[in-house]
């Protein structure tokens, strides 16, 4: 077949020609699609011209030199992220332009604990302490999804129509449910994600600038893989075949060596100068400085799990977010200190956000502010999880901490099985203690990762109407894990009462209705 009768034919009515392109470098291909704003060439005619050095010198110029950023979106980019922590995963996913899935917690086996074991500077007997609670944790959450597993199998008569198999996969996701909220922050997990490469640039140098080390060491290791050969999926295939066309004629077999064993890598040049971001760094330290002080060592005060924000000034809103990031208290606990100050001293707050701010740094997350919607939510950190998940809207998160307690699912008690639970929980409570007063720089960091996912973790999200609904309607339905579902209804339940023409319109399940355990 000629080339010219594989190439694609225009459509009848406009001329329009539409054809996928595969088997491209990501960074050639953003070479090319970025060369049709400064060229009559074709895309393929684009693609045939090139190389990776004449890709590589394009992008050192435009990309580097210019500063036309955008020509990273171009340039999309697989990538595994296999036995990081629960813990490292939330930071890597925490980027609003980010597509990827992370391993489900119902769908694993913790048969065999396989967790993230920090140093606690090179001390040995913190690190057997912490050793030995994880794996009381990992036994303790096999024991529970046996006894839930029981409990609900004993509550939960099989349908006639039901499959033996399909009826107890069921009801062991359910068990799973309940027995998650005793998986620590240290449990190893893996993701996979694609993201373009000024989305990668970007998120190695959030990990780099990160508190804790397992998360700059991960910025390290994206940061490799980009610039390193990717794992060819084809490779072995290929180098059968180029052994066999060897054997026949070793002169063809040095021709198609080239083509078929050529090492890609796929993104050498847009993520060279991906680094830890002073801005990032020194910004935190001053904003937790900042909010160490106006808080002045106030005790938190109570807050309901999800509260609708009232509407503020913008300077307000900004400085109040900014300190909310670096301290564990409510949003309207530190926006009553903040409106209380003067208007000088509010952007005094504003300005240390800014102090840092480098040519080619983007504004702090804080400073994306002004939607009508902002729910201040407090919820365990295994239901967090999956609302992290929307990226559509904004996100402030506060660090993990133990000082806002931790969730007891309903199921536990009606199995029997809280006081137990309880127990299990004031061990990791003390323990965690006990980490912290240790020590080494990351005494405190170190200590977090034995919470289990039950513990509240506070996070601010700012969205509009659209985003709401989209969360309230997915996140309320029957299959849905019974935490998230409470969240989202609470988070509809406060806009139709301050919008209740507009949230009749929301298409919500009913949380409080009885949900039959055997539908998924």
């Amino acid at each position: 077949m000629s080339q010219a009768s594989r190439d694609p034919k225009p459509a009848p009515s406009s001329g329009t020609l539409v054809y996928a392109i595969y088997g491209v470098e990501p960074e050639v291909q953003a070479y090319a699609m970025a060369k049709y704003s400064r060229s009559a060439l074709s895309m393929k005619d684009s693609l045939r011209e090139m190389s990776e050095q004449k890709a590589e010198k394009f992008l050192n110029t435009y990309y580097f030199q210019y500063g036309h950023r955008s020509i990273a979106d171009l340039a999309h980019i697989a990538m595994a992220i296999e036995r990081l922590s629960i813990l490292a995963a939330i930071a890597v996913v925490d980027e609003q332009r980010w597509d990827g899935q992370e391993r489900s917690t119902r769908y694993q086996d913790f048969s065999h604990p396989d967790y993230y074991q920090p140093e606690f500077g090179g001390n040995r007997a913190a690190q057997r302490r912490f050793c030995d609670t994880i794996d009381f944790l990992f036994s303790e959450y096999q024991a529970i999804s046996a006894k839930m597993f029981a409990h609900l199998k004993e509550r939960t008569p099989r349908p006639i129509d039901m499959k033996q198999e399909a009826y107890e996969r069921t009801l062991r996701a359910r068990a799973f449910d309940v027995a998650r909220y005793l998986l620590p922050l240290a449990t190893n997990t893996s993701l996979g994600q694609i993201v373009n490469a000024r989305t990668l640039e970007t998120q190695i140098s959030r990990l780099l600038s990160d508190p804790f080390p397992e998360v700059r060491a991960l910025g390290e290791s994206l940061k490799e893989a980009a610039r390193n050969p990717a794992y060819n999926v084809n490779g072995y295939a290929l180098r059968e075949l180029w052994e066999e066309i060897r054997g026949r004629d070793d002169g063809w077999g040095k021709n198609v060596y080239d083509l078929l064993m050529k090492e890609v890598r796929p993104a050498p040049t847009l993520v060279k100068y991906a680094d830890a971001s002073p801005y990032l760094i020194k910004s935190r330290e001053d904003l937790a400085g900042a909010a160490a002080e106006l808080m002045a060592g106030a005790a938190i005060e109570p807050a309901p799990p999800v509260d609708l924000l009232d509407d503020e000034p913008l300077e307000i809103e900004i400085a109040t977010t900014l300190l909310y990031e670096h301290c564990s208290y409510s949003y309207r606990q530190i926006r009553d200190r903040v409106a209380g100050l003067g208007a000088s001293m509010r952007q005094e707050i504003i300005d240390l956000g800014l102090k840092h701010r480098g040519a080619h740094d983007e504004l702090l997350r804080a400073f994306h502010a002004g939607q009508q919607l902002r729910f201040d939510i407090l919820m365990d950190i295994g239901g967090f999880r999956d609302l992290h998940r929307h990226r559509r809207c904004v996100q402030i998160h506060q660090t993990f901490t133990d000082a806002h307690g931790y969730e007891t699912p309903d199921e536990l008690a009606n199995a029997g099985l809280g006081d137990n639970y309880d127990a299990i929980m004031e061990r990791v409570l003390d323990v965690a203690a006990e980490l912290r007063r240790g020590a080494g720089a990351d005494a405190q960091t170190d200590s977090v990762y034995l919470l289990p996912l039950a513990f509240r973790k506070r996070t601010l999200f700012k969205m509009d109407l659209a985003e709401a609904a989209y969360i309230s309607e997915l996140r309320t339905t029957a299959a849905g894990h019974f935490s998230y579902r409470n969240v989202a209804y609470l988070m509809y339940e406060a806009v139709a009462q301050r919008y209740p023409v507009l949230a009749r319109h929301f298409r919500v399940t009913d949380v409080r209705e009885p949900v039959d355990l055997l539908k998924r």
